[in-house]
């Protein structure tokens, strides 16, 4: 596997770096000196520093500098158990190492719970490891409890005293910023939809229009703040990934107003024939100000929306979409892109609707009671009417899987751990403890990632090993000598080890640990033989545990993953259509996907996190998850809106219906299979460009899928036959749609075909090579 390119060294220290390095670096010391000189307490001493240390180096605090003393406060309870819980099982080896898996797992697997979680787990991981080696001393448990309680309320106070850090911009100004931008969007799409003509699918200018400049820059600013609510954009502790309601209604936004933006989108790409169509342009300046409140009521400081303005456009378009422009029978090319463009406009609008109703459990404003049926139960916001023990409940349980990364990972870390723990304590390892820190700071994701950590963990190591020798030897015992060099050796530790990497890292954290133990007893220069031993017994333990468990990491996980999230995709359009033409009830394959989606996001955001081979990256896999993504939040609206057995028109229309969502399901199934199989998804992206619309079948063919022309031009896997067949049934059933009454019946068909050849197009660019700018973690 080649190597990445490493990234351009930095001329001077980052100044966050820098200050964090000065805050852990001050608490460390003033808590290790006041104990160890002022006091004579050894053991209090040895506590403090390295509690300072777990919390502020190994685990990642985010926000202010107010709600970082506040985790920090909350973490003192969880460091007490610890530190409890290691000292009395430090009596055997074999206790220790029993207790090391269900520690490791346990921290590990609440990581599931959110990123503050994520980042304090390295952190909690060590105040078990210090104390589970020997000696064994119960009578010290209040030296120890009292020295990591000073080490971690130090901390704090630097936190509050020493260049407290800015929060970055919260996750709910970053979506705030997106949904303005798509508001915008919205404001051209009615200009669109009331001009004499609308842009044909190629971009090119048919009448009277908004500025192609001015639209492709709002489109780009758009889809450039879509971008940076992905969640490798964002700082890790700023994520909205934890279980509770308001952080899931975040994500919820995040992932509505990409699905409101895929739909503006489609109306730029339709061509319309007959000129304006006043009543889709009026519920799209409508949908343009609701998306303008939304965002707005995103921000603390801003008016909590409401969704009564939007839900009476959305019904006076309802009640004025069956008759034409102006009454006259069109064509049936004409009315068939004219119910296209209405039946996306809707969509967006019932977009902005359930955008406001996230935004205002984000905000903790009551919600109208959930009307959804009981056989279609859970709907879309479960979360704002369930308890939030229950939320955390239903996360921790949906993740305690094998298909879980979450779960992988904690078992992995646990077993490596444990086996750690054994193995130190079989070899009596001098400082064993460093055998655990290795493996626990060396061991990633997959076999490959933690493999290539150990050549720069054991270059550094090495070379600080060295450097401590030598040091040892000339300086011999003079613990005044070893008291001075402490804290600068220390800031620059904290200091290189995050701006230069591993081996920087781990060459002068040796040093370190070095002057820290002269102090404490007389040691010679096989200290740093000890450590450079003990640090290559925890990598090797480290890539053993890799390579017996998942060691593919999260690349094996995605394919299937994604395989399994195509496939209940499928089942969930089948049930929303069989539930909306009255063939069939529901069976929960609504929530079935949720879930699975769920798992997927987690997938990728973790193969997004690990080395890959460049030329080997498969599929589009964010094209992927975004299909299933849009299967979701696509048939939530629909389900909302129309009452079961009203989308067609007699048993004959909504057979035929039914077996249009089987066409489309079959291409989804399809996929999927040929995912698993590692088959090539033979097809090309999306090749909007190069068809155009016309009247009659063309500009039905327009409204029903946008994203693809001359769809059986230059295709030859069995995938994209299967594509073409689904399309070519969906472009008839929307013909033959057109040819009825506008009645509420035919109008809901338009509806359910147009959200069906959405997902086709999604599903047609599974088959693109991903962007090498698309980093990670869809929101």
């Amino acid at each position: 596997m080649p190597r990445q390119p490493a990234g351009p060294r930095p001329g001077r220290p980052d100044p966050a770096v820098l200050h964090r390095a000065v805050r852990v670096t001050a608490a460390a010391c003033i808590g290790f000196y006041t104990f160890r000189y002022g006091l004579g307490q050894p053991v209090t001493a040895t506590y403090a520093l390295f509690g300072a240390i777990a919390i502020g180096v190994l685990a990642r605090i985010g926000g202010s500098a107010q709600a970082r003393v506040r985790t920090l406060g909350l973490t003192l309870p969880a460091a007490w158990a610890l530190i409890c819980l290691g000292t009395v099982l430090a009596v055997h080896a074999w206790t220790a190492a029993l207790g090391m898996v269900g520690v490791g797992f346990a921290v590990a697997y609440g990581s599931v719970g959110g990123p503050r979680m994520v980042g304090l787990a390295n952190g909690l991981q060590l105040l078990y490891i210090l104390p589970c080696f020997p000696p064994y001393a119960p009578d010290a448990l209040p030296q120890r409890l009292g020295g990591v309680s000073a080490g971690i309320l130090l901390l704090a106070a630097a936190e509050l005293l020493l260049w407290p850090e800015r929060p970055p911009p919260a996750y709910r100004d970053r979506l705030a910023a997106a949904v303005a931008a798509v508001a915008d969007l919205a404001d051209r799409a009615a200009d669109h939809a009331g001009a004499a003509g609308i842009r044909a699918v190629d971009g090119s200018p048919r009448a009277a229009g908004p500025s192609v400049v001015e639209e492709d820059a709002a489109r780009a600013r758009a889809l450039a703040l879509l971008d940076e609510l992905r969640f490798s954009r964002c700082p890790q502790m700023e994520r909205p990934a934890s279980a509770g309601a308001v952080d899931r209604a975040l994500a919820h936004c995040a992932a509505t107003v990409r699905y409101t933006c895929a739909q503006l989108l489609r109306v730029r790409r339709l061509g319309v024939e007959g000129g304006p169509y006043p009543g889709a342009a009026a519920l799209l300046a409508a949908t343009a100000r609701t998306l303008r409140e939304a965002g707005a009521g995103l921000r603390a400081s801003g008016p909590v929306p409401v969704t009564g303005p939007i839900e009476a456009e959305i019904a006076a378009f309802d009640a004025t979409r069956a008759a034409g422009p102006d009454g006259r029978t069109e064509p049936v090319g004409t009315a068939a892109a004219r119910l296209g463009l209405g039946a996306v406009s809707l969509d967006a609008a019932e977009g902005s609707r359930f955008l406001v109703l996230a935004v205002r459990v984000s905000r903790r404003a009551p919600l109208p009671p959930d009307d959804t049926p009981a056989d279609q139960r859970p709907g879309p916001f479960w979360y704002a009417h369930a308890p939030a023990a229950a939320l955390w409940w239903r996360r921790f349980r949906a993740n305690l899987t094998p298909r879980s990364v979450y779960f992988q990972n904690a078992l992995r870390i646990a077993a490596a751990l444990g086996a750690a723990r054994l193995v130190a304590g079989a070899l009596d390892l001098s400082h064993g403890f460093w055998v655990l820190l290795a493996t626990l700071t060396l061991m990633r994701t997959s076999a490959v990632d933690t493999r290539m950590t150990l050549r720069p963990a054991l270059t550094g190591t090495a070379c600080g090993a060295a450097a401590t020798a030598a040091l040892l030897i000339v300086v011999g015992e003079r613990p005044a000598f070893y008291a001075a060099a402490l804290p600068p050796v220390m800031l620059i530790a904290f200091t290189v080890g995050p701006m230069l990497g591993l081996a920087w890292a781990q060459g002068t954290f040796t040093v370190v640990v070095a002057l820290v133990f002269t102090q404490l007893a007389p040691v010679g220069w096989r200290l740093a033989e000890a450590r450079l031993v003990n640090v290559a017994t925890g990598a090797a333990i480290g890539i053993l545990a890799g390579l017996c468990a998942w060691p593919r990491g999260g690349g094996q996980e995605l394919r299937r993953r994604t395989a399994e999230l195509l496939t209940d995709s499928a089942l969930a359009l089948r049930e929303t259509v069989a539930v909306v033409t009255g063939t069939g009830p529901a069976h929960g394959a609504l929530r079935r996907a949720r879930l699975t989606t769920l798992l997927t996001e987690a997938s990728y955001a973790q193969y997004r996190s690990e080395r890959h081979d460049a030329a080997g990256e498969g599929p589009n896999w964010q094209a992927a998850l975004l299909a299933g993504q849009h299967t979701v939040r696509g048939a939530e609206p629909l389900l909302a809106r129309m009452p079961a057995g009203t989308a067609a028109i007699g048993p004959a229309a909504a057979a035929s219906l039914v077996r249009d969502a089987d066409r489309v399901a079959a291409a989804f199934d399809l996929r999927a299979s040929a995912l698993l199989a590692r088959v090539p998804l033979d097809g090309h992206p999306d090749r909007s460009a190069t068809g155009t619309a016309g009247t009659g079948a063309a500009g039905a063919r327009a409204a029903v899928s946008e994203g693809t022309a001359a769809e059986g031009a230059g295709t030859t896997g069995p995938a994209e036959q299967r594509l073409a067949e689904a399309r070519d049934s969906l472009l008839d059933e929307h013909t033959s749609a057109a040819r009825m009454p506008a009645d509420v019946a035919s109008l809901h068909t338009v509806d359910v075909v147009v959200w069906l050849g959405g997902l086709l197009d999604d599903l047609a660019r599974v088959t693109a090579p991903a962007p090498r700018t698309a980093e990670a973690g869809s929101g």
